[in-house]
């Protein structure tokens, strides 16, 4: 019997990251809906991806920091009869600007990018995935989630709560055949530096730092197929990680699974 078609929704999939995953998936013979701010990107990309690949590509436009675009999403979903197999919450940005000094739209935006639409997204999609007894869910935190909160920066809270949610996710939804992984990158070669100004910073960096989007999407996949709750992709990442956490992932996993006072 041929296996059925899974169809995956990334989200930031104009570049980077996102980008990666849609090429990689498409590869695996996913069909894919695509979702980014850049309309023209977007269907550069997908016309690339339904050449080389063959599968079915759908593009939504759609600005994430708008607190009506995830039930936009889940319209266009319906409106199209498409199911979602697969969720990439990879949409991210960070404000550069101090927090007394900034815009509170541009914080709201921040956080609605990154917390609310990661979590709505998820919410939409998990009961399909229950239902038809499969799923997986990767959700784009950062290295940073495990580091010293930074001056002003909303940043390192927002990743660790994704990497927490993450966590708490996996635990409810993994006996339903549907796994979460908190993918957790350190400093990958993309736009996000250009486009939050710090490329100049960042290109100061010693460059056993870096990794190719291609790498980080390979082992993150990877990951949550296995059904790991968390996924630091790289040697060096993963020293860094262990460094500045005291207790390792798998009994912070362990313990939270145990001390759920919601299990029967």
């Amino acid at each position: 019997m041929t296996a059925p078609t899974r169809t995956a929704l990334i989200t930031g999939a104009s570049a980077g990251i996102g980008a990666t995953f849609a090429r990689t998936l498409a590869s695996d013979g996913l069909d894919l809906i695509l979702v980014a701010r850049r309309r023209e990107r977007l269907e550069e990309l997908a016309a690339e991806i339904i050449t080389a690949h063959g599968v079915r590509c759908e593009v939504f436009d759609a600005d994430l920091s708008d607190r009506s675009t995830p039930q936009a999403i889940a319209a266009f979903l319906a409106d199209r009869r498409l199911t979602v197999d697969v969720l990439i919450n990879n949409a991210g940005l960070s404000n550069s600007v101090a927090f007394a000094e900034a815009d509170w739209d541009a914080l709201a935006g921040e956080l609605q990018v990154m917390v609310s639409a990661v979590t709505e997204l998820a919410h939409i999609v998990v009961p399909g995935m229950k239902e038809r007894r499969w799923g997986r869910i990767i959700n784009v935190s950062s290295l940073a989630a495990f580091a010293p909160p930074g001056e002003s920066l909303l940043y390192t809270g927002i990743k660790s709560y994704v990497l927490n949610m993450s966590q708490a996710l996996d635990m409810e939804l993994k006996p339903h055949g549907v796994h979460v992984t908190a993918l957790c990158p350190g400093f990958t070669h993309s736009e996000f530096h250009d486009v939050m100004g710090t490329r100049e910073a960042a290109t100061k960096l010693p460059s056993v730092l870096w990794q190719e989007p291609e790498a980080v999407v390979r082992e993150g996949w990877a990951a949550v197929n296995a059904g790991k709750p968390v996924c630091v992709p790289g040697v060096v990442n993963k020293i860094v990680s262990h460094a500045m956490r005291p207790v390792p992932f798998r009994l912070q996993y362990q313990l939270g699974r145990r001390m759920n006072p919601f299990k029967h």
